[in-house]
């Protein structure tokens, strides 16, 4: 998909629908994208601020789009859409906006978080939405892109029989998977972690977590 780095390239396999919203569109690239290769047949792409409105305005010109200004899910009637992505905000952020308006978020949530991902795990925990994956991209700046579906069922079954505060830090699917990039990067986090002169209470929390993930690692690997 062209213009997209790793980041919205692995986003942009998650969307698939007849009428796709995109907030906090910025230039418009990613519905471009999915609009172009057939994943969606309409799109609406949401900002707040003026210059990513115009040049959003710019990109979805002449496509089965269309850019809306606003706060949030604002502009958005409920049942409009049946998928939605944000991308690029902090996980506090995204789930400040999901939660303003819980009748208008359609039922495929695509998210990624810049930090915080736990915030976005803990809207959907408590908001109705199953935990379908969290691929992660390559490179150094690893970005988790999380989906939701929205499930009248209940609880998420990708928290079952895993360290709840753990994998809402982590993720859950992370967490069972235990690929070599996720386990390198949480050995990097607690070395780091390990050297801070003083943590916060949030950081102690999260330094622990680390510990248990990697000694259950340990134990799942020695296992008879």
């Amino acid at each position: 998909m062209p213009r997209l780095d790793a980041r919205l390239k692995t986003v942009a396999r998650q969307i698939r629908g007849a009428c796709h919203v995109d907030v906090g569109s910025d230039h418009g690239h990613l519905l471009k994208a999915v609009i172009k290769a057939g994943r969606v047949e309409w799109g609406i792409a949401i900002e707040n601020k003026r210059q990513p409105f115009l040049n959003s305005q710019a990109t979805l010109a002449g496509l089965a789009a269309e850019v809306r200004f606003g706060d949030g899910l604002e502009p958005l009637a409920a049942g409009e859409a049946d998928s939605l992505s944000i991308c690029g905000m902090g996980g506090e952020s995204i789930a400040k906006i999901l939660s303003a308006f819980p009748r208008r978020v359609p039922d495929a949530v695509v998210l990624q978080p810049n930090k915080r991902p736990e915030c976005v795990r803990e809207w959907g925990l408590y908001s109705g939405f199953h935990l379908l994956d969290e691929p992660r991209t390559a490179g150094r700046r690893a970005f988790q892109i999380l989906v939701f579906r929205r499930s009248a069922s209940s609880p998420d079954p990708a928290y079952h029989d895993v360290d709840r505060e753990a994998a809402l830090l982590f993720g859950p699917h992370n967490l069972r998977r235990r690929d070599p990039q996720f386990m390198r990067a949480l050995r990097e986090e607690r070395r780091y972690l390990e050297q801070l002169d003083r943590l916060d209470s949030r950081a102690a929390d999260r330094l622990a977590a680390i510990y248990r993930v990697l000694v259950d690692a340990i134990e799942a690997d020695t296992a008879p």
